[in-house]
C-alpha cells in the first residue's frame, strides 16, 4: 500500500488484486495541474507494471471528480520562454490520456459530482465509468473558446457517436447521469452512498478471468478502435496555442474570473 504524503495529489493503494487510483485536490475540486497530471501518469505506470493487479479503479476525493485543468496553470503555460517548450507542455495531456488508455489491466472510473474538462477526459479513458444518480459530466472547453486536447476528441466519438459527441463538444453544457447512461458514456449508475461497491464489484468481475488473455482483448481493441485518432490527433494540441492566442479566449478568462457571460466576437 502506497501511503499518502502531505504534497501527494494521487495516491496508489491495493485492495486484493484491485488497483485503486485516487485524485485528491479536493479543496480545488481536483482541479488538474501539472503537478497532478504528473503523479496521475506516474500512478499508472505503477499499477500497469504490477501482475498482482487484475483491474484498476480511478477515483476522486471530495464531492467532486474534477473539474477539469487548472486555469491557473493554463495561463500559465501560456507565457513560455518559447514556442518549442510551449508546445511540449502542451503535450503533457496526451500523455495522460495515454497512459490511462495503456494501463493493461480492466479500468473503471468513479463519477460522482462533477466531472467536465480534462476530469471527464480521464472517464473516457477508461475501460468503464460507473456514476452517482446525481452526478453530471462535460466538456466546457467551447466556452472558454478553445477546442478540446489531449487527443480525448476520438475517445468521445468512439463512445458516443460523431452526433452525441458534437452535443457534448461543441455545447460545453453539462449532461446529467441519465443522459450519460442513454447514450453509452456510463455503463451503470447508483446512488451515490453505493459508488465505491458498484465501481469495485464491476472490477471484481475480471479479477476471476484469465489475466492475458483479457489484457490481449482489451489492447486489442483499444488499437482497432482508436487507430485513426492516433494518426489525425497529433496537432490538437497546435490547435490549442492557436486558440489560447485569440481576443475570445482573453474575454472568456476575464468574464471567468469576474463570473459573467463571455461576449465572444470570433476573434
Amino acid at each position: 500500500m502506497t501511503a499518502k504524503t502531505s504534497d501527494a495529489l494521487v495516491t496508489v493503494h491495493e485492495e486484493d488484486a484491485l488497483g485503486v487510483i485516487t485524485l485528491r485536490r479536493p479543496e480545488r475540486r481536483n482541479a488538474m495541474n501539472r503537478d497532478l497530471i504528473s503523479q496521475l501518469i506516474a500512478a499508472t505506470a505503477q499499477v500497469s507494471d504490477n501482475d498482482a493487479l487484475r483491474a484498476v479503479i480511478i477515483e476522486a476525493d471530495g464531492d467532486t471528480f474534477s473539474v477539469g485543468a487548472d486555469l491557473n496553470e493554463v495561463t500559465a503555460v501560456l507565457k513560455p520562454p518559447s514556442m518549442l517548450r510551449a508546445r511540449k507542455e502542451a503535450e503533457l495531456g496526451g500523455q495522460m490520456m495515454r497512459s490511462i488508455r495503456d494501463i493493461h489491466q480492466p479500468t473503471v472510473c468513479a463519477l460522482q459530482g462533477v466531472a467536465t474538462g480534462g476530469g471527464a477526459c480521464i472517464a473516457a479513458a477508461c475501460d468503464f465509468r460507473v456514476g452517482a444518480a446525481d452526478c453530471q459530466a462535460g466538456l466546457g472547453e467551447v466556452r472558454m473558446a478553445m477546442n478540446l486536447m489531449w487527443h480525448a476528441l476520438p475517445y468521445f466519438v468512439d463512445l458516443l457517436g460523431p452526433a452525441r459527441a458534437k452535443q457534448m463538444l461543441m455545447s460545453g453544457a453539462l449532461f446529467p447521469a441519465s443522459t450519460l447512461a442513454s447514450w453509452g458514456f456510463l455503463d451503470e449508475t447508483c446512488d451515490r452512498q453505493a459508488l465505491a461497491l458498484t465501481v469495485r464489484t464491476l472490477a471484481g468481475r475480471f479479477v476471476d478471468l484469465p489475466p492475458v488473455a483479457v489484457q490481449m482483448i482489451k489492447r486489442s481493441i483499444n488499437r482497432y478502435a482508436q487507430a485513426l485518432g492516433e494518426s489525425v490527433m497529433h496537432m490538437d494540441h497546435d490547435q490549442w496555442l492557436l486558440t489560447a492566442s485569440s481576443a475570445d479566449f482573453q474575454e472568456a478568462l476575464l468574464a471567468f474570473s469576474e463570473k459573467r457571460k463571455p461576449n465572444p466576437q470570433g476573434q
